[in-house]
């Protein structure tokens, strides 16, 4: 079979999804959701939903597209209230076709309705299944975020926070969750922290009272809306947030190991989030810094293949003293693409996405930085269109360690055969590849840029195999198809 035309042109990991929820009485809370997707694309796009209650009435709108796709001005008006939650989805448990698209909509007994956006994976999702189906559950989409939903409505309480409080102990993986009823936001993360939620607020942030409170996967969306942060969601929190204030609650028997997921800080989040306290652009430098002092490079320019790879890319350089240019120059308007190519333009496709600049590459010693390499193909093409461009030499280097094990927790690789690293070293890859070397980062060395120099707090799993929660066989052995069972 002809590979499809969007892993030539993007050979990174995805991560599930982004989330935003606002509890903002007298605003137009639509749009300020609108516009915290907007800034949370980069986590996913497939599809776009947002949910509004006014205290009386939800209302919801989602779709398959980019958030811009989804939503008109007429969307947004129509989406009155003071209450939202958001949701920009990329399938990793679950196809992706529109019943699987967020936020998910379920009725409880005593609560009404129950809406959901949920960013991350339930490794336990299967006998979750089996138990609810068993008790006469009838599921009409593949998502974990259904099981999860019909697990919820099927929980006895008065209170969202008593549902939430027997329910989530329940639930094994990664997640970060908003729930929205007629008259309440709330919020939760899994006890471990794999993925990244952070809670910011509206006003004066001194005001005893506050005018309103706003919950979102990365710091970068309360930067879009002009919130003030506050703090992270700390992992085995519940966040409520109603007409009388903001509460606060633990999942009950949490956990007190922390492994939040290092590709966070390596690709997933955007540059210009903080996260754990650490600025994540200058982490990404950081890394680029420690790569150069590990693996340095004789060559005459550092370029990156952007944006992505940029700020390891800029510390590379630093570092070496080599000089920094722009070597290969990004299309903005390449999304995700449904028309089948020919196969001479799949042989190209990659120039659809990246064009090199002859004139700066011509006759040089090229150092090519990136954050990571999964299955090499978009590595391999950009290397001949370099040689192409007139580059002398392309040396490889890559600002985290080798991945060489696939993601239980909501990235999308399938199995070991993907990853290029799984069974092949270094010198192995570079040849595969076509470069002239080819060095990662260590683990130490990533480490140390992390501001986590005993890696304390964090998943390291795609890199060692050494997972944070256990894996049921079935998963494990679907996932680890090249060896046997690796310990946790």
């Amino acid at each position: 079979m002809a590979e499809p035309l969007e892993a030539l042109l993007d050979d990174h990991m995805h991560e599930e999804c982004g989330i935003f929820g606002v509890f903002h009485p007298g605003e137009d809370v639509a749009n300020l959701t609108y516009f915290g997707l907007y800034s949370l694309q980069h986590r996913g796009q497939e599809s776009a939903g947002i949910a509004v209650s006014d205290g009386r009435r939800i209302q919801m709108r989602k779709e398959m597209g980019l958030v811009s796709q989804v939503f008109d001005q007429d969307d947004i008006e129509r989406l009155a209230g003071h209450i939202a939650i958001g949701h920009t989805r990329y399938s990793t448990t679950g196809s992706p076709r529109l019943p699987n698209a967020q936020p998910m909509s379920f009725e409880h007994p005593v609560l009404g309705p129950i809406l959901i956006a949920h960013n991350g994976n339930l490794v336990n999702v299967h006998g979750l299944r089996r138990e609810l189906t068993d008790a006469g559950a009838v599921f009409e989409t593949t998502s974990d975020t259904e099981v999860l939903g019909t697990l919820l409505a099927r929980t006895p309480g008065d209170t969202l926070e008593e549902v939430l409080s027997t329910a989530l102990p329940r639930l094994e993986g990664a997640y970060c969750l908003l729930f929205l009823t007629r008259n309440a936001l709330a919020a939760a993360r899994d006890p471990l922290g794999i993925r990244p939620l952070c809670l910011g607020r509206f006003g004066d942030v001194d005001a005893p009272g506050g005018t309103g409170y706003v919950i979102a996967s990365e710091t970068c969306a309360l930067d879009v809306i002009g919130a003030t942060f506050l703090c992270e969601v700390e992992p085995g929190e519940i966040v409520s947030v109603d007409e009388s204030g903001m509460r606060s609650t633990k999942i009950p028997h949490s956990a007190t190991r922390r492994a939040m997921c290092s590709f966070e800080f390596i690709y997933f989040a955007r540059p210009d989030s903080v996260m754990m306290g650490e600025s994540l652009y200058e982490a990404r430098r950081r890394m680029g810094r420690e790569l150069a002092r590990e693996s340095p490079a004789g060559g005459d320019l550092v370029i990156t293949l952007p944006d992505s790879g940029t700020p390891a890319a800029v510390g590379f350089a630093d570092e070496s003293g080599l000089p920094f240019a722009e070597g290969m120059i990004k299309s903005r308007y390449i999304t995700r693409t449904f028309i089948q190519p020919t196969q001479r333009l799949r042989e190209t496709g990659i120039r659809l996405k990246f064009n090199p600049m002859r004139h700066v590459l011509e006759g040089k010693r090229i150092v090519l930085v990136d954050d990571s390499i999964v299955r090499g193909t978009t590595s391999r093409r950009i290397i001949e269109e370099l040689r192409r461009a007139g580059a002398s030499e392309v040396h490889m280097r890559i600002a985290s360690p080798p991945i060489a094990w696939p993601c239980f927790m909501g990235i999308d690789i399938a199995s070991r055969r993907e990853l290029i690293a799984a069974e092949n070293s270094e010198e192995e890859i570079g040849a595969m590849l076509g470069a002239d070397s080819l060095r990662y980062l260590s683990l130490d060395g990533l480490r140390r840029a992390m501001g986590r120099p005993d890696g304390e707090g964090f998943c390291f799993a795609c890199f060692t195999g050494r997972y944070p929660v256990s894996v049921p066989a079935q998963l494990e052995m679907d996932k680890l198809a090249l060896e046997i069972p690796v310990s946790v």
